[in-house]
Formats: structure tokens, sequence, C-alpha cells
């Protein structure tokens, strides 16, 4: 019931007020059925605008981080998310992907809305990275199709590490459903499909999005910058 309360009465009308997003390609989003939304990330806003002009309600996978933060602010945020009908899904350790590909398809198997960002993290520049395979494995192994969507402008309203967003329009677009069911047939498992199957949703989700690619996991480029920075600082005292 909060779910429908903070979409439909609080929070929803709210977005739609102030950030006046342009929606294209709804009409590809189906009306009942289990399917998978597969979009770039380049905001924290983006957990709210996209659930916010869909009719159907959507399910995501957030990262555990959002429900273990410390205090009154990390237990309000917990509570958030829980309420909202999020999943938290633990990144780290060998186990990681088989957690998120479990609950994934129990989402799906219910017949629902399955919210994911291929790329794992958000993007800290603005262009998008390599896609990593569970979001293919999700499908193949559920059955479903993927519809591709892409956010634009979310980064300049609230990029990484800006807490209150921007008031600017913003534009969500939904690419065409891709039908994966030419593997169905055991090839489902096979890592060079699970690849080709996840560069196809990237490549799709490119085409919407127009932003730069770039060949390579975000969390490792990452974590290649924060360690040059590291070193500059030191190489600087």
């Amino acid at each position: 019931m909060f779910y429908h309360l903070l979409k439909h009465v609080f929070l929803g009308p709210l977005l739609r007020l102030l950030f006046r997003p342009r929606i294209e390609g709804l009409e590809n989003i189906p009306a009942e059925g289990a399917a998978i939304v597969a979009g770039n990330h380049l905001s924290f806003s983006d957990h709210f605008l996209m659930p916010a002009i869909l009719a159907r309600r959507i399910t995501f996978l957030a990262k555990a981080e959002y429900f273990t933060g410390p205090g009154l602010k990390g237990r309000l945020t917990a509570a958030f998310f829980r309420s909202a009908g999020q999943i938290p899904v633990d990144r780290s350790g060998k186990d990681a992907g088989r957690a998120a590909l479990r609950e994934g398809l129990g989402v799906l198997s219910k017949g629902e809305l399955l919210g994911i960002y291929p790329e794992g993290t958000r993007s800290h520049d603005g262009r998008l990275y390599k896609g990593k395979v569970g979001v293919a494995a999700m499908a193949l192994g559920a059955g479903v199709p993927v519809i591709p969507c892409a956010m634009v402008g979310t980064f300049e309203i609230q990029p990484p590490g800006q807490k209150i967003p921007k008031i600017r329009r913003v534009t969500i677009r939904f690419g065409e459903p891709l039908d994966f069911s030419r593997y169905y047939a055991g090839l489902e498992g096979e890592r060079a499909v699970l690849r080709a199957v996840t560069d196809e949703i990237m490549y799709a989700i490119l085409g919407l999005s127009g932003q730069e690619y770039v060949d390579r996991y975000a969390a490792e480029v990452k974590a290649e910058e924060e360690q040059a920075r590291k070193k500059a600082r030191r190489t600087t005292r």
C-alpha cells in the first residue's frame, strides 16, 4: 500500500510536476506479464523518476548499502526502500551474482516488471559502460523480453555526490522489446551467449541515450581513477 501511496499520491505527482519528464516509447512497456526494463544509470534520481511515470509497478534490485546505513538516516533510508518494494542485493563476494539472479528470477516468476541497471553501478562521468551478464542470465532464465531504457539529463540534474537535484526537465526513452527466444534451446547457459545478449542490450540502450560508450566495467574504471587520485595526493605531499 505504501508503494502506491508514494507513487500516486506523494512522490510521483511531485516528481512529474518538478521535472516534467518527456516520455518516449511508453507503448513498449507491456500492459501485463513479466519483463525486464534495462537502463543506463546516471543519477540517484533514476531510482524514482522512471517508476514515477510507469503505470505498472516495477521492482529494482537495489544495492545492499541502501539498507545498512548507520544512524537515523540509515534506518529511514532502509525503511523507504523496503516500503517501495526494492530488493537489497549484496554486490560483494563470490555469491553476489547468484543472489541477484535468484532475487530477479523471483520477481519475474510472479509476472512482474523487474528493473535492472546492467552497468552494475552509477556512471561517474556520464558515459555508458560495459554491461554485466546478469541481465542476460535473468532474461534467458525466465524467458522474458528486455525493454531498453535511457535516462537523458539525469546526470546533469544530480551527478554523483550531489545530494539535492537541480530542477530541470529530463527525458525517459523506452525502446522496442528485445526478444532472445532464439537462445532458449539449451544455449542460455553458455558464457558467450550471455555476453552476446548483454552486448545487444547495451547497444540498444546506447542507441536511445546517445552516450559515449566505454568497453570496460564502470567499477574497474572508478577504482583505477580513485587509485590515481590517491597516488597524486601522496606525490604532492
